[in-house]
């Protein structure tokens, strides 16, 4: 009768297995949320070019008219980004006497979809080209990163 050595079976343990799941689970913790936000930070990119983009527009439409158009003057190819994550709205202010409208106008970006939870919330420019948000992140934040 011959000896043969057992062979030695080669493969994972339970302990080394839950360890690597474990420092998944960890870096997936860490990841995700830093994904996230950053793009969130794109979308709110885009929403700020949109807001300049459509600002422009305005300040093209009062030069060639004398006066800022009103709200439903404003183009729908404005209105929406590409990604969808944002809507532009045009607020034009209505009460007053005939002469002082179309003096003003504020216009905002509205987050949509899954950029509804974003920090900064809507974003807004008026026409003298102020900067604000309605959320709780700073507005240099905002409108600088």
């Amino acid at each position: 009768m011959r000896f043969t050595p057992l062979r030695r079976v080669r493969g994972f343990t339970l302990i080394e297995m839950m360890i690597t799941v474990a420092i998944a689970a960890i870096l997936v913790a860490i990841a995700l949320p830093n994904y996230t936000e950053y793009v969130r930070r794109g979308a709110r990119s885009e929403a700020r070019a949109g807001l300049l983009q459509a600002a422009q527009w305005m300040e093209r439409a009062a030069t060639a008219n004398g006066v800022y158009p009103l709200t439903a003057a404003f183009p729908a190819n404005l209105q929406r980004l590409q990604s969808g994550r944002y809507t532009i709205a045009l607020e034009s202010p209505t009460g007053g006497t005939e002469a002082d409208r179309g003096r003003t106008f504020t216009l905002t970006a509205t987050p949509q979809g899954a950029q509804v939870g974003d920090k900064c919330g809507n974003l807004t420019l008026t026409h003298t080209g102020a900067r604000d948000r309605s959320g709780t992140e700073t507005v240099q934040n905002c409108w600088n990163r």
